[in-house]
């Protein structure tokens, strides 16, 4: 089987700001079809690193291609087969969903623009409020919004800078399913998130903290490279528990869900041991598999540590 088309290759790329290393040699590989998630903390870099692929920012430093054409010496190119969806809604508000659509496909001079707004408002859901305010639109909606006006023009790469934050569960859900009928479709999408829950429905991940890609891979690789083993401990008094459990050799990580507390940690025969204390005295003790929230807390101590 052919190895997938390279959409991005991202080779060193590093940005300052105020002397500041914002994004510090960040390389990356997405194929074509791919999602690849791009995950971490507020301040990390994810959003610098988005804006220097599609050319909205020169790296200091590093080179970089998306959709084959150079970072730098083509970035205009790139711009126009790019859907580029920043954090917050950056729509015009005092203007009808039809209105901005038809704004977004004059920029990109859509031919046919009409037929081509109407088509991604009947993809989107949004036909229905098409003579609607965009500021009047719920959450939900300015996201659908949003991702329509990412389409109008047709791209190949959809870059989305955490498209879902502040949006209820089942808009979040009903977005995702989209991007995955877009890929299925052979589009690519590199997505920064928050949620773990999301980064579970990408083909592939990375992890960005202090500006530094800490481990990428697909969720499955990254935990496993971790190495972290969980336990989950449950006792009706769970919070006098947690102190305890903390206290443990080997015990890196306790958090609380209800009833049951979720211990991690890398030292297997260290937790097992003092977990055997606890177990005699009647706790319910079972060893599960590591979650992804549990790895990237993990990754992001140890960038604390570093």
């Amino acid at each position: 089987m052919n190895a997938p088309e390279v959409i991005i290759d991202a080779r060193g790329l590093t940005k300052s700001f105020s002397g500041r290393v914002v994004v510090n040699q960040v390389s990356m590989q997405v194929g074509r079809g791919e999602i690849y998630g791009f995950l971490g903390p507020n301040g990390s870099g994810k959003t610098t690193f988005l804006r220097m692929l599609c050319g909205l920012l020169r790296p200091d430093s590093g080179s970089g291609a998306c959709l084959g054409l150079d970072i730098v010496g083509q970035s205009d190119r790139i711009k126009t087969q790019v859907g580029y969806m920043a954090q917050r809604f950056s729509l015009y508000e005092d203007l009808t969903v039809t209105e901005n659509l038809g704004f977004i496909a004059r920029i990109y001079q859509v031919p046919r623009r009409r037929e081509a707004v109407d088509e991604v408002m009947e993809r989107m859901g949004l036909t229905r409020y098409r003579n609607h305010l965009a500021g009047a639109l719920s959450g939900g909606w300015k996201q659908r919004l949003a991702l329509a006006c990412c389409l109008v023009h047709r791209p190949r790469l959809l870059l989305l800078d955490e498209p879902t934050a502040g949006v209820d569960p089942k808009a979040r859900r009903d977005f995702w399913a989209e991007v995955h009928r877009l890929t299925g479709e052979g589009l690519t999408a590199l997505i920064s998130t928050h949620y773990m829950d999301e980064a579970e429905r990408c083909h592939r991940l990375a992890y960005i903290a202090y500006g530094n890609l800490l481990a990428a891979g697909t969720p499955e690789e990254l935990v496993a490279a971790q190495g972290l083993v969980s336990f989950e401990v449950q006792d009706h008094d769970g919070a006098r528990l947690a102190g305890e459990l903390a206290a443990l050799l080997g015990v890196e990580q306790v958090v609380p869900f209800g009833n049951v507390l979720r211990v991690s940690g890398r030292d297997r025969e260290a937790m097992l041991a003092g977990l055997a204390g606890l177990k005699a005295r009647g706790v319910d003790v079972a060893e599960v598999t590591s979650s992804l929230e549990e790895v990237f807390i993990s990754l992001m101590a140890k960038a604390e540590v570093n």
